[in-house]
């Protein structure tokens, strides 16, 4: 591992020659690659800032919206129930209506139930008479 390291660094040292060695103008146009590439990179930066911003100002927007919309929905969530319990109270007070008419229906054919198997018992006496 140190002798890798070792090879490493041999390695930098000799770039670091080579650039020392070479002629100015070559020397230039590197410093002129890295001016560049580093322009880059702070352009990059930027947008990515930039970009960062508009993101996190559209979450803000999109949370307020899902906030007023949650509000909205319990809002609305609440005027049915009421309107529910309204509508069952008014059917709750048209029941007793309802049921006495339902009760006069049912004693009616009650009577006619009554009626009916009054006959059907004498005709069964009488057929045990008979036996």
């Amino acid at each position: 591992e140190v002798q890798q390291l070792n090879r490493q660094l041999e390695e930098k040292n000799g770039e670091i020659q080579q650039m020392i060695n070479q002629p100015p103008y070559e020397k230039e146009r590197e410093i002129l690659r890295l001016q560049k590439s580093l322009a880059e990179r702070e352009k990059a930066q930027a947008t990515s800032e930039v970009l960062c911003r508009s993101l996190t100002d559209e979450t803000h927007q999109l949370q307020r919206k899902l906030a007023s919309t949650a509000e909205m929905c319990q809002h609305l969530a609440k005027c049915l129930e009421d309107k529910q319990r309204r509508e069952k109270r008014n059917s709750d007070d048209q029941m007793p209506t309802e049921r006495s008419n339902q009760l006069l229906d049912d004693g009616t054919s009650l009577q006619a139930l009554i009626v009916k198997l009054q006959d059907e018992n004498r005709m069964l006496k009488q057929k045990v008479a008979h036996v």
